[in-house]
């Protein structure tokens, strides 16, 4: 199934009360924190060698619930990219070193794409980093957040 087909459907913004000035700038403020982390984790999968996308990836594999690994469908969700779009970004992967896929041993028209050891010290490296700028950019999120959602 097409990701897109998967969109809610359109609501007419007539029928929501218009927000006033403080809300705008309460969402902007959030917006403004989110884009700044995002802009770091940007910059350093770059100077890990990793596009962004690549590093969004290492970490849906080794994060993923329950298991280490995902399907191709299951990449394409978590980084919400159309499924040719994942198998693209897999190869990219595979090809580079940082994962591989592996049959399932349930089902072995199952298969799963994981981390090889070296994508594991690529993604343990950037972790580390991000959680390093969290210690900075989580509080200010968490703050903007609070205040969104604050009732009046």
């Amino acid at each position: 199934m097409d990701w897109r087909a998967c969109r809610r459907p359109a609501v007419h913004l007539k029928i929501f009360m218009p927000l006033k000035k403080e809300e705008y700038e309460k969402l902007a403020a959030f917006r403004y924190e989110l884009r700044k982390f995002l802009r770091f984790s940007e910059r350093a999968a770059k100077q890990h060698g990793l596009t962004p996308q690549q590093h969004q990836a290492l970490l849906a594999m080794e994060g993923f619930p329950g298991r280490n690994g995902v399907t191709i469908g299951e990449l394409s969700e978590r980084l919400q990219v159309a499924a040719h779009a994942a198998v693209e970004l897999a190869n990219r992967l595979e090809t580079a070193g940082f994962a591989q896929r592996v049959a399932s041993e349930e089902d072995r028209r199952q298969v799963y794409l994981k981390l090889t050891a070296q994508g594991r010290e690529r993604l343990g490296s950037l972790t580390e980093l991000h959680r390093r700028e969290l210690q900075t950019a989580g509080p200010l999120l968490i703050k903007e957040l609070t205040r969104i959602l604050a009732p009046e």
